[in-house]
């Protein structure tokens, strides 16, 4: 039986005022150098900045605890700094440091953070810089582009601006064996979890109602993400990326998300069961976010994805983006419910904005199943969107039995999208797209079974497909 490290032997007074930051840290090490262990937080307020995990230690949050992420402006410390990453280039500053977070681990075995305890990350900033990538089409979303220079300095603050910041509640660097289970996490930064270059990562029944990302999930391997019920309307729930942060293409490969709900109701609303409906738009410009995502960092690709029996509630719906020359391959997506989309319900892209190194070409999105998408009460604002390049065309996407509401509307035909290969994918790029239901451009082997959509009254054709070699088609229109 392992030994447990009671977080008040070292000195920690979890009043809400005191900083526990050296008692936490210190009740770690001693379980790390005991050979491994439970770090117990009992009830009580922990005030803290940068805890450092360890292998073989089990960080345990009892009921009544709450790991309270301090400020700096206020509680006179500093988070753990940035740590230097010459391979920064081709993705953001909150993407390329994990030591400026709550909790850090960093080449780590068999770890684990356990509930039913909170992390607030009340003094984290959700804010950061952007990539230092010199070509900067496709580095923001074309809703931002009216954005005033005042604005968009206080969303894309300088790098000097976040030394002493945590923008992380969790942060995970080439870790095995890692477990996150049973907590709540509010608050949590720009992400509210950071996992990169991990292996054998199990995510399970974690509430996180954020004010920006969620669960980040980028070049790891054999990850399981089931029962968690994640809110961020300011940016997405749970996503998959594939980005240069670690200095090669990793890929993300062998996930399974499965019975979440994700959404965007107002942050802190569905913590408290009001489910707030004030907020419109995300600070992209456009409507909540929400949604489970693979992109926009697809440097690396991703293969053997499997999404199965989730919820997307006042959400942007499911979204495969690959814009950076990885592939993205044998997906599997299976019993998903749609309840009142902000955006499209389904959204396939494959682009070339190239953010990576010299000589990055266009990748591939092939070999993607979706069935059973139901959203009858989705009311989208645009079509289902396939959308690939007419020289590297998305294949092989089967869509079998789905059920789509739309808000439809509009009373002229939808004017020809330009093609927009390099520009930031997001399914409001192509305007008013030239169907309401479903729009399809460079596929090669779509096959379509059992499509029913209805919407209001709209000029536009309910399904138009163009530009590939469809191997079957049977829909039901309004």
């Amino acid at each position: 039986m392992s030994q447990v490290f009671d977080v008040r032997s070292f000195g920690a007074r979890g009043d809400g005022e005191t900083l526990d930051t050296d008692a936490i840290n210190a009740a770690v090490q001693a379980a790390r150098a005991a050979g491994g262990g439970t770090v117990r937080l009992p009830a009580g307020r922990y005030l803290c900045f940068s805890i450092r995990l360890a292998g073989g230690v089990r960080l345990k949050l009892e009921e009544g605890c709450v790991l309270v992420a301090a400020d700096p402006a206020r509680h006179g410390g500093a988070y753990d700094p940035p740590e230097d990453n010459p391979h920064d280039l081709y993705q953001d500053f909150g993407h390329s440091h994990w030591r400026n977070s709550l909790l850090w681990g960093e080449d780590l075995e068999d770890v684990a953070i356990e509930g039913p305890g909170r992390i607030d990350g009340e003094g984290l900033t959700r804010e950061g810089p952007g990539s230092r990538w010199r070509r900067q089409a496709g580095e923001f979303p074309l809703s931002m582009v009216g954005l005033s220079a005042e604005a968009m300095a206080e969303l894309v603050p300088e790098r000097a601006a976040m030394i002493g910041q945590g923008n992380k509640a969790i942060g995970l660097k080439r870790c095995r064996n890692v477990r996150l289970s049973g907590f709540t996490l509010v608050r949590g930064g720009h992400f509210a979890v950071l996992a990169t270059g991990c292996e054998d990562l199990v995510i399970e029944n974690l509430l996180v109602d954020t004010n920006r990302d969620g669960l980040d999930i980028d070049g790891c391997s054999r990850v399981r993400i089931s029962d968690c019920r994640v809110n961020t309307p300011n940016d997405d729930a749970i996503v998959l990326k594939a980005s240069m942060a670690l200095g090669a293409a990793l890929p993300t490969q062998d996930v399974e998300i499965t019975r979440c709900h994700v959404s965007g109701f107002d942050p802190g609303t569905v913590l408290d069961g009001t489910l707030g409906r004030e907020q419109q738009i995300s600070p992209d410009q456009d409507r909540v976010t929400g949604r489970i995502k693979i992109g926009t960092e697809s440097n690396g690709g991703f293969r053997r994805i499997r999404i199965t029996d989730c919820v997307l509630e006042r959400s942007r719906g499911l979204a495969l983006e690959t814009v950076d020359g990885g592939t993205i391959e044998d997906v599997e997506i299976d019993n998903v419910r749609l309840v009142e989309m902000t955006s499209a319900p389904l959204f396939l892209r494959l682009g070339a904005r190239l953010r990576g190194p010299e000589g990055t070409r266009p990748g591939a999105l092939r070999r993607v199943s979706v069935r059973n998408l139901s959203g009858e009460t989705a009311k989208a604002d645009l079509p289902v969107i396939l959308a690939g390049l007419a020289e590297h065309p998305i294949e092989d996407v089967r869509l079998e039995n789905l059920t789509l509401s739309f808000l439809g509307g509009a009373g002229e035909a939808g004017v020809e999208p330009a093609q927009l290969e390099d520009a930031y994918p997001e399914p409001r790029m192509f305007g008013d797209p030239p169907a309401w239901g479903l729009w399809a451009r460079h596929v090669r082997g779509l096959v379509i079974e059992g499509l029913a959509l209805s919407g209001g009254a709209d000029a536009r054709a309910a399904v138009r497909i163009d530009g590939q070699d469809m191997a079957a088609e049977r829909f039901a229109g309004r």
